[in-house]
């Protein structure tokens, strides 16, 4: 059984950094692409960053660019989101989610965690 578990997440001054969490079992992640997406109060679900620690492939999305770092601990199986300068528009539900290659559309990510909040206020 695959299961993602987001941590992390919290409340932080627009400005500030936070560090959110993707730990898996079931699932070698540096063997697939691990992303992490955010939803806000209703919103879309939108693609943020992802890692294929194969070939060392990152991709970001042009909102979070220059500001959040995506990474891996091979030894511990963990996926983790640096997120620096942080502004109210970041304000969502992060998730992490696993896909066999590389996509930036929801529907092609087979499992997903429950999430975790993050708040910035200004």
């Amino acid at each position: 059984q695959v299961q993602l578990v987001e941590s992390g997440g919290g409340t932080v001054q627009a400005g500030g950094s936070l560090k959110v969490t993707c730990a898996a079992s079931g699932r070698t992640l540096s063997t697939y692409v691990t992303a992490w997406f955010r939803q806000a109060p209703g919103q879309e679900r939108e693609f943020v960053a992802a890692i294929r620690w194969s070939g060392g492939f990152t991709y970001y999305a042009d909102s979070v660019k220059g500001r959040f770092t995506i990474s891996g601990d091979n030894a511990k199986n963990t996926v983790y989101l640096q997120m620096n300068s942080l502004k109210p528009e970041d304000t969502a539900v992060y998730y992490c989610a696993t896909s066999s290659s590389f996509t930036m559309a929801t529907g092609w990510y087979d499992y997903w965690g429950q999430g975790t909040q993050v708040t910035v206020s200004s």
